[in-house]
């Protein structure tokens, strides 16, 4: 059994110290206590006091400890709250009007980039909103597929969603794979964990061969009324986040990768 098969089982209890949350998320972050006091510039002395108890942080030395750690926001309230703190991060709606003005730049960068699919999507990979060219892509998927919530990656490999119509379904389903893997072990999140595992359990090809290095980047190839769309993807994500909800959303928007499918976009897009 591995280790993601395990913690989607039984998520561990969570350790109750700051110091045993620091000392996890050193660990994880492959960091000696040297090498993390270093960065932190406190001494080794000091951090091995924090993590076996022996020594309180202050509210600022476990901030800087969490962002020298690269931890997510989401979890350094956790810390915060284990040293004996409030939390210091707002975690809002995205319909809250103090997001306003990050939910209308969502909705200006998919609206933008029409005729081209984009999306965007929380940390389970949910859908958030979406560009009106998704729909189209989606045509012939069955509706209980697409209900809320609408997992992304679950669409993905599901035998019914969008799996069958994928041409390079190996590629594209084990780069997949890979960035959740990473996500996984940046954030330890449990359901990224359990997510994981899940799409570990579908029956999906092998890589038939290398990426051409005529590719500047594995595209997504989808057949759609007979023909083969193929799309390359980037992701963006909010640059200086200090709400939890911001900080975990993501856009992904897709560009055609041949003539083919930048005309067949073009045609697809609905009239205003």
């Amino acid at each position: 059994m591995n280790a993601y098969a395990s913690a989607a089982r039984a998520e561990p209890a969570r350790p109750i110290h700051i110091g045993e949350h620091l000392r996890e998320w050193r660990q994880r972050r492959h960091l000696s206590q040297l090498d993390l006091a270093g960065e932190a510039e406190i001494s080794a002395r000091h951090l091995s006091f924090v993590e076996t108890g022996r020594s309180a942080p202050s509210r600022e030395m476990v901030l800087k400890l969490a962002e020298r750690l690269d931890v997510p926001l989401r979890e350094r309230n956790v810390l915060l709250v284990a040293a004996g703190f409030a939390p210091a991060f707002p975690q809002r709606a995205l319909d809250d009007p103090a997001l306003k003005s990050a939910r209308e730049a969502i909705d200006l960068v998919l609206k933008a980039h029409e005729p081209n699919p984009a999306l965007a999507y929380d940390r389970h990979w949910n859908l958030v909103a979406a560009n009106r060219m998704l729909a189209p892509i989606l045509q012939g998927v069955p509706p209980k597929l697409l209900s809320p919530p609408l997992n992304i990656l679950r669409l993905s490999f599901h035998p019914e969603g969008l799996a069958p119509r994928t041409v390079n379904l190996g590629e594209w389903a084990a780069h997949l794979l890979e960035r959740l893997h990473r996500q996984c072990e940046a954030t330890a999140d449990p359901e990224l964990v359990r997510l994981y595992n899940d799409l570990k359990s579908y029956p999906l090809p092998a890589r038939s061969a290398p990426v051409s290095a005529d590719n500047v980047a594995i595209p997504f190839k989808l057949r759609h009324n007979g023909e083969v769309l193929s799309f390359i993807s980037t992701t963006m994500v909010f640059g200086t986040p200090v709400d939890v909800t911001l900080s975990e959303l993501a856009l992904e928007t897709f560009f055609p990768a041949d003539e083919l499918t930048a005309q067949r976009l073009k045609q697809m897009q609905p009239r205003d």
